[in-house]
């Protein structure tokens, strides 16, 4: 007979291996639905996705970003791809590290085949770098870019220029001049490397202005560029998002939170009322 002190052991090994199970799970399905896409588009797939993620124990949330690991893992997967087989990178990010997110954009940028970025929701800061190198930028026509202004530290780069025209040399210590030749050799890096980057795509004095643009702080770092604005910019964006990209996100879930701020039924509402009104009427 099963006592007491067996099922609570039951329990705690069931919930210890639940979450690994699960996790086995959604990875699977992943892969299945990777090998669908690129089986009916004859691309390959690499997803750079970062969620917030909470420590089971503590619980306290971790925001992930663009680092080494990541760039090491994305060019390694362009390494192994065909030099004649499209890439489609999903990008779905906050942004990192600006060294990691130069190597994936010069070695996208290197790829033989097409190349097309996927945003179905945002790619911020370095992602926007990143998905400046690719042949062609897919969005969601609600997804958002972002600004690629160079931060130091808590402070943009442009701000801490902007410090040296409002006061005179002598009323401005040290800390401040140094960090100003830091961010005055920032902006001129990236907006040289979004000129490298767009080479070939747009007129020479047309992809200088959008490295202006992006990279010279004219917006806040977290301004939401929309498709619309990266058109006008003149980067070749389209919003014609295949569905499997979706399915693919839906595949990434956020980490639940202890209650739900946004519920809906997982189904087409036009659906539902068509169901509806084939039900025969009573009576």
């Amino acid at each position: 007979m099963t006592g007491i002190g067996d099922l609570f052991w039951l329990f705690f090994i069931f919930t210890a291996v639940q979450p690994a199970l699960q996790r086995r799970m959604l990875e699977s399905a992943r892969i299945r639905l990777m090998q669908r896409i690129e089986r009916k588009y004859n691309v390959r797939i690499i997803t750079l996705i970062h969620r917030q993620e909470t420590m089971s124990f503590l619980g306290f949330p971790l925001m992930k970003y663009i680092d080494m690991h990541d760039s090491e893992a994305v060019m390694r997967a362009i390494r192994l791809t065909d030099k004649d087989t499209p890439i489609d990178l999903v990008l779905h990010t906050p942004g990192g590290l600006a060294l990691a997110a130069t190597q994936i954009a010069r070695a996208l940028r290197k790829h033989s085949a097409k190349t097309r970025v996927i945003v179905p929701h945002y790619a911020m800061s370095g992602g926007t770098l990143i998905a400046l190198a690719a042949d062609e930028i897919v969005m969601d026509e609600n997804a958002v870019l972002g600004p690629i202004d160079p931060q130091l530290g808590q402070h943009p780069a442009a701000s801490v220029l902007k410090v040296l025209d409002q006061k005179s040399l002598d009323h401005v210590d040290d800390e401040t001049l140094i960090e100003a030749d830091l961010a005055r050799k920032a902006i001129a890096q990236l907006e040289a490397l979004v000129t490298e980057l767009l080479r070939g795509r747009m007129p020479p004095e047309q992809a200088k202005s959008v490295a202006e643009t992006l990279a010279s702080g004219k917006w806040t770092h977290d301004y939401p560029i929309t498709a619309e604005a990266a058109q006008e910019l003149g980067l070749k964006v389209s919003c014609d998002m295949p569905e499997e990209y979706y399915h693919l996100m839906n595949l990434y879930p956020q980490p639940l939170r202890q209650s739900a701020t946004v519920q809906y039924l997982p189904e087409p509402v036009r659906k539902r009322v068509d169901e509806a009104a084939q039900r025969p009427k009573q009576g």
